[in-house]
């Protein structure tokens, strides 16, 4: 469900069938697929048999400053599932957890506000403690895609992208490649590596609005009286995008310039905590 205040109990986050997501994404000519649903796996339930397909979520984590990030981690287990939504709340415990696993994991849209506020600590801990870093997100503003890629770069991060479509309609528009990856295991070896090449494309005003057009349609179908009901407000969703996307602007702007003030690169935090060190170096 959509956690926005005001809408969580009346429409859902996405609307897409898990298998018509998969199909779509093998037509349009993918050799793997993984879902990233927030914080959950239940979806991809129906996905298991495919030998090609891999369980993955986009983790709702909070910050050692107080501040959440979305964590994209990749080829879990339910047991993970279960140990990471344990300890989301507490970073150093997660980071802890995953790196012992040795599973593959991203920061991803460092620089949007759909989390929420940011710290800049916050960047301090991405660039100490996170293999690789979302690069280009399909519903993202180029420059903040561009931003992240730049941070990814001076930092030696693995880059990563993908569509972040909570409709069909942008399912893999946006993705990562591993050239000569054949196998689930071959495409995470190079992707480590830093061979991960990104495709496709960046998000804008137009195509979100889109987005929530069918989403009101999706509404429409399944409660089609709640729907009627909010149909008055339909002329208002290109405003109400608007605003989100010069907010995303504004962030970005904010977060960059910042950036660039303080350092020209975030500081390492590598004697932080005394716990994580220790496992790190285990």
């Amino acid at each position: 469900m959509c956690d926005t205040p005001g809408l969580r109990r009346i429409c859902k986050e996405s609307y897409n069938d898990p298998a018509e997501v998969y199909h779509r994404c093998k037509r349009l000519g993918m050799a793997i697929v993984t879902l990233t649903d927030h914080d959950s796996i239940d979806s991809a339930e129906v996905l298991r048999k495919h030998p090609d397909f891999f369980l993955s979520e986009e983790v709702t984590v909070q910050m050692p400053t107080g501040t959440r990030m979305h964590l994209g981690v990749y080829g879990i287990t339910e047991k993970d599932h279960a140990e990471i939504q344990r300890r989301r709340n507490d970073f150093i415990a997660l980071l802890m957890y995953l790196t012992e696993r040795k599973l593959f994991f991203t920061a991803n849209h460092m620089f949007s506000s759909l989390t929420g506020r940011r710290n800049l600590e916050d960047f301090d801990w991405f660039a100490s403690y996170l293999p690789a870093f979302e690069v280009r997100n399909g519903q993202m503003w180029r420059e903040a895609n561009r931003q992240a890629d730049q941070m990814a770069v001076k930092l030696g991060k693995a880059r990563v992208a993908g569509s972040d479509s909570h409709t069909l309609a942008g399912v893999a528009q946006t993705f990562t490649e591993v050239p000569r990856a054949r196998t689930v295991e071959e495409f995470f070896t190079g992707l480590r590596a830093g061979c991960g090449i990104v495709h496709g494309e960046d998000g804008s005003f137009l195509k979100i609005t889109r987005d929530i057009f069918r989403f009101a349609g999706c509404l429409l179908n399944e409660k089609p009286a709640v729907a009627a009901a909010l149909l008055p407000l339909a002329p208002f969703i290109p405003a109400v995008t608007g605003f989100h996307w010069i907010n995303e602007i504004r962030f970005c702007k904010r977060w960059t310039s910042q950036l660039q003030r303080t350092e020209k690169a975030p500081r390492m935090l590598w004697d932080v905590d005394s716990r994580f060190e220790a496992n790190w170096a285990s």
